[in-house]
């Protein structure tokens, strides 16, 4: 059965996994919400956990508004910021260097839309692990669609999601603790040409929960 999904700002672990383990049809005719992996991201730094959020252009909507009409707001120099965080945290890492000129281009060029920029960030990781991208998108939008599992919730980082990870060598593992489902660039960049068959093996039973 295909699962359905939301398209995120490089998706966390346990959505990766499920990309990586089934065929996919992306979410694109819902409404917007705050504070969800939409716009946001987690990884690892000397520090622990540190969050990367998008800045989206606000509108006086009270009705919403569709998640593939909001646009990025680029009076703000988030990519510079966003990138000079990644390269501080991952430049020791031990595949920063090796992903570092397919992940770069994603921070020099202005992207009008967010749902567009979510997907050729997912798009890149794809290439990355050299798996195929998921092309499938929703043409209307139904709260219960039959015929999909829905993975829907997993955009959302509200409520303790039951994934039992298996740990991986971080790079600051030595001063912190293992931080569990960062974003897929942490695995990326720290586990490299391994990280498919991470994502593959990884029990991803709470899209049945």
């Amino acid at each position: 059965m295909k699962i359905l999904l939301n398209p995120a700002y490089f998706p966390d672990i346990a959505t990766f996994s499920v990309i990586a383990q089934n065929e996919i049809c992306w979410e694109v005719q819902d409404n917007f919400q705050k504070q969800t992996y939409r716009n946001r991201a987690y990884v690892c730094n000397d520090r622990g956990r540190h969050m990367l959020s998008i800045p989206i252009q606000h509108v006086s909507n009270k009705q919403g508004r569709l998640n593939k009409d909001v646009k990025l707001d680029n009076t703000y120099e988030w990519q510079r910021q966003h990138w000079r965080t990644l390269k501080t945290a991952y430049r020791t890492s031990p595949f920063f260097e090796f992903y570092e000129d397919e992940i770069a281009p994603l921070y020099e060029k202005q992207y009008e839309y967010l749902l567009d920029y979510n997907l050729l960030t997912i798009e890149i990781i794809c290439d990355c692990l050299q798996m195929d991208m998921p092309t499938e998108k929703t043409v209307t939008y139904d709260v219960s669609r039959e015929g999909f599992l829905d993975g829907r919730f997993l955009v959302n980082p509200k409520g303790k999601l039951n994934f039992d990870q298996e740990e991986y060598n971080q790079v600051f593992s030595d001063r912190n603790e293992f931080s569990g489902n960062t974003s897929v660039l942490d695995l990326l960049f720290n586990e490299g040409t391994n990280a498919l068959s991470y994502l593959k093996n990884q029990k991803i039973s709470f899209l049945n929960a």
